[in-house]
């Protein structure tokens, strides 16, 4: 069926399951539910829960299934529609696992449970006061209460060492708020004030475990509770042990989602933003220079504090971009020396002022940085515009800004779309890193051929095990390179670490530099030892240094390491995605020969008799 744009969102979903179609349109919910808040995202997520995951996956092969383990100390009754909608709004197909009322500790502990079949992406334990505090005698004392906070705190830490040790994926916690029927049981300002420290240290404590380990996160619920709105109902927490309500349960889903998305390697890596009325109070091309603002005037402080978020963002490893209808000298001319400008420049890594259509330019910019647009975020006020790009351009995260500007920033924040598990070096400097790329553009515009071009580079590549340092960074190449990554099997820092720490396993970091500088850390080799044969996992390389020799580079000094250790054959699969068949062809063109599989999902081999030769214009380290 067709579905039309005058109907609400429920209203097309249920047209689409009263005819039977739901299954065969999941690749559109996406796009249904960008622009969905959290309360009518769960409302979507329980027609969704209807479909069967195995209908879907039927008609759509390649869509990520994502299985979620729930347990709690609660009933959670509105978090299963709220997980099923956010995972589907990022195009995940939820599997969930509920474990009974109030059995988290007995699922935590007994690794024969249910919970540890499930094999979950994401285990999420939901935690209330409650759990903490039910077990206090009558009266208590705030000693009481504080005794409480450390035994828990205590019992979270060994539950979380024993999951991680026998369970998989990650384990998610999440700070607890304490309502005001607990402090003020207490009549004396004193005890309530300590009871209100120990409260704090308890989920302070609760955010170091995500320091403490890797694969546990944790998330907090106070930001999610300043936004507004009630824990709970009181009638059901009573009545129902139902502790959170449904509109809370469904902010935490919304960050549950974003997480999710981040494991799966979908975080957003480019802003564009558009230039009036969203960078600047005002229309350039009207009212002149002097005739906008970012600061002095009311609304220039809401654009003016607008740009030292966007700004903040781009200092992490996003890079900025312009797309803009507008002549490109005034624009230069304002971002270069207007006094009201945070942002300069030299911040981004592209301008497009133009009058083209932005999704046009979008597409002229990914192609200029060698990236999918579906690795973009679009922040524009213009409806029209964000219309164009959304219908157009399906896989961009489309940020439809208010006319009213203190709502930006609200409104930019709200997806969490370029969220990471930890920051590295290598993301600080990434936007200058692509702006160097403008100096090899025109070196290689003025030489005659590649070759001279390539010889003129002065590429060196280092090649060796993957440092402590760089096990955050390799980890999040695995989540985050999708072009030339040849099995695209993602890897957390822990799972990382536990192929580093087994000596069959080879962990290899790839660095480059050039005559125009150090590139840092771009790819990495995983392989493993079987007998004698060196079995290999995956290659990756990032996009900002393809078509350089590189990866046949990396890939020759592993062979001469095999052939050196006295092995005999190399292994590999190439397993295809959307975004990296410009790489099937890669291990043939290195001398790899097909050795079974699929025609689809190929396996090769690679005779160490025969020598892989490193690219002349490359110096090589290899150290292993």
């Amino acid at each position: 069926m067709t579905i039309t744009a005058d109907l609400t969102l429920l209203e097309k979903l249920r047209a689409l399951a009263a005819s039977g179609e739901l299954a065969a349109h999941y690749p559109e919910i996406p796009q249904l539910l960008s622009a969905a808040g959290p309360e009518e995202t769960a409302r979507a997520g329980r027609q969704l829960g209807r479909l069967k995951a195995e209908d879907v996956l039927a008609l759509h092969p390649g869509t990520d299934a994502f299985t979620i383990a729930v347990t709690g100390s609660s009933t959670l009754g509105g978090l299963l529609p709220a997980l099923t909608g956010e995972l589907a709004r990022h195009g995940l197909l939820l599997r969930p696992w509920v474990g009974d009322f109030d059995g988290w500790i007995t699922e935590l502990q007994d690794t024969s449970s249910e919970l540890y079949g499930a094999k979950a992406d994401l285990t999420l334990c939901v935690l209330d006061a409650e759990a903490v505090l039910r077990s206090l005698p009558t009266p208590w004392q705030v000693g009481d209460a504080v005794a409480a906070t450390t035994g828990t705190l205590a019992q979270l830490d060994r539950l979380a060492a024993h999951y991680l040790e026998h369970g998989t994926g990650t384990l998610v916690l999440n700070t607890v708020p304490l309502l005001r029927g607990w402090t003020h049981q207490l009549v004396d300002l004193a005890s309530r004030a300590e009871l209100g420290i120990a409260w704090r240290e308890f989920n302070t404590g609760l955010l170091r475990l995500a320091a403490k380990y890797d694969r546990v996160t944790v998330l907090d619920l106070e930001p999610l509770l300043a936004e507004g709105g009630p824990v709970n109902d009181p009638r059901l927490a009573v009545y129902a042990r139902a502790e959170y309500g449904d509109e809370l349960l469904g902010r935490y889903a919304r960050e549950v989602g974003h997480l999710a998305r981040t494991l799966r390697g979908r975080t957003k890596k480019v802003l564009v933003v558009d230039l009036d009325n969203t960078l600047w109070d005002g229309i350039l091309g009207d009212d002149g220079a002097d005739g906008i603002a970012a600061a002095v005037t009311f609304r220039g402080e809401a654009f003016g504090r607008f740009q030292k978020v966007v700004k903040q963002i781009g200092s992490q490893g996003v890079l900025l971009a312009v797309s803009s209808k507008n002549d490109q000298e005034p624009v230069l001319e304002v971002l270069g020396s207007h006094p009201d400008m945070v942002l300069r420049t030299a911040d981004f890594v592209r301008i497009n002022a133009n009058w083209q259509p932005k999704d046009a330019n979008l597409r002229d910019i990914a192609e200029r940085l060698n990236l999918g647009v579906d690795s973009f975020v679009f922040a524009d006020d213009s409806p029209f515009e964000t219309g164009l790009v959304t219908s157009s351009l399906p896989g961009v995260a489309v940020v439809r800004l208010d006319e009213e500007p203190a709502l930006h920033i609200a409104a930019l924040l709200a997806d969490n779309w370029f969220d990471v598990r930890e920051l590295t070096a290598e993301d600080r400097a990434r936007a200058g890193l692509y702006r160097s790329e403008e100096a090899r553009q025109t070196l290689l515009e003025s030489t005659g051929s590649m070759a001279e071009y390539l010889a003129q580079l002065q590429v060196t590549v280092d090649l060796s095990p993957v440092q402590e340092h760089e096990i955050a960074r390799l980890a999040q190449l695995t989540l985050r390179t999708n072009q030339f990554n040849l099995t695209t099997e993602r890897l957390q820092i822990a799972d990382v670490r536990a192929r580093l720490a087994d000596e069959a396993h080879w962990v290899l970091a790839v660095r480059t530099a050039d005559r125009f500088g150090d590139q840092g850390l771009v790819g990495g080799v995983f392989a493993h030892v079987e007998g004698d044969t060196l079995r290999v996992d995956n290659v990756i390389l990032s996009c900002r240094v393809f078509s350089r020799g590189i990866e046949q580079t990396a890939l020759a000094a592993v062979l001469a390491q095999a052939a050196g250790r006295g092995l005999r054959r190399v292994t590999a699969s190439y397993r295809p995605t959307k975004k990296n068949h410009k790489v099937r062809e890669f291990y043939p063109s290195v001398g790899f020969v097909r050795d079974g599989g699929t025609e689809q999902e190929p396996d090769f081999t690679h005779d160490l008799a025969d020598v892989l030769e490193v690219p002349g214009h490359v110096r090589v380290t290899a150290r292993f």
